[in-house]
């Protein structure tokens, strides 16, 4: 049965969960909500892939490696192949650059190139196994996108022999329509959470985005939507995403709510 929303990102497998998840999944499963919980290493991602095999009538797993969430982390190819072979996988990442905090590296240059070879072993990764990516992307300056050039500028030159093998999200989207419009050029979508319920920043970028390029997350347990600020973010909360995608274009809430979970299942390749 094909869920009524998809929440393609969010971290289930977070320690605020642990009281209740199975009740969280339970809600999830009674509005009729799938979603993709996310790996930011080895060792959550071997979590989520455990945890969408265990309900696979709703979960679906990304694997994969933050750029910042532990410098030392490696992509151990062998492991993640392995996990690759779940059904239950449908994407790399979450993976990228993320410039956000430059006062925690002593050599922003080194550290740059850290995560650019990071990246791209999981870029390599995903064209491999035909799998899309998850894409996180943060900038310290929004207005110089450093991180988002950069990002651009490695697809651009991997899509060049890759082709339609390379593809993706790029998940929390914050940044301009002028970015956006790259990003759709090589075929990627974005998609946007809670945050678009209390800030107006990003209503031009959801209004002009091809509808057929954009989609809804929560990144749970963070930034939970209008009504929900304040509280633990959580899956089912999506239909608010869903709702002021909605009003921000002008559009029928049913032709975008239906529109957003056809581009989930074309981006992921869902088998529902």
């Amino acid at each position: 049965m094909i869920p009524q929303f998809f929440d393609i990102h969010g971290h289930l497998n977070d320690v605020q969960f642990d009281q209740d998840r199975d009740v969280v999944l339970e809600r999830m499963k009674m509005r009729s909500v799938g979603g993709v919980v996310v790996g930011t290493d080895e060792k959550t991602s071997r979590e989520v892939v455990e945890m969408a095999e265990k309900s696979p009538e709703q979960i679906y797993a990304a694997i994969g490696i933050h750029p910042i969430d532990n410098r030392n982390e490696k992509f151990h190819e062998s492991v993640f192949a392995e996990l690759a072979q779940s059904p239950r996988v449908i994407a790399v990442g979450e993976c990228g650059l993320d410039y956000s905090r430059p006062a925690e590296v002593s050599d922003v240059s080194l550290e740059k190139k850290r995560q650019r070879a990071l990246f791209e072993e999981q870029i390599d990764f995903a064209i491999a196994h035909n799998l899309p990516l998850m894409l996180h992307i943060r900038d310290c300056d929004k207005a110089r996108a450093d991180a988002h050039r950069d990002v651009l500028a490695i697809l651009t030159e991997k899509k060049k022999t890759a082709g339609e093998a390379l593809r993706g999200d790029v998940h929390f989207f914050a940044q301009t329509l002028e970015i956006a419009r790259e990003y759709f050029a090589l075929g990627f979508t974005i998609s946007f959470t809670g945050v678009i319920t209390f800030s107006r920043e990003y209503d031009e970028v959801i209004r002009e985005a091809p509808l057929e390029s954009i989609m809804s997350e929560t990144d749970c347990p963070y930034v939970a939507p209008v009504p929900y600020r304040g509280k633990r973010n959580e899956p089912i909360y999506v239909e608010e995403v869903v709702k002021k995608i909605a009003e921000i274009r002008g559009e029928d809430f049913e032709t975008v709510r239906a529109q957003l979970v056809a581009n989930v299942i074309r981006t992921f390749n869902l088998k529902v």
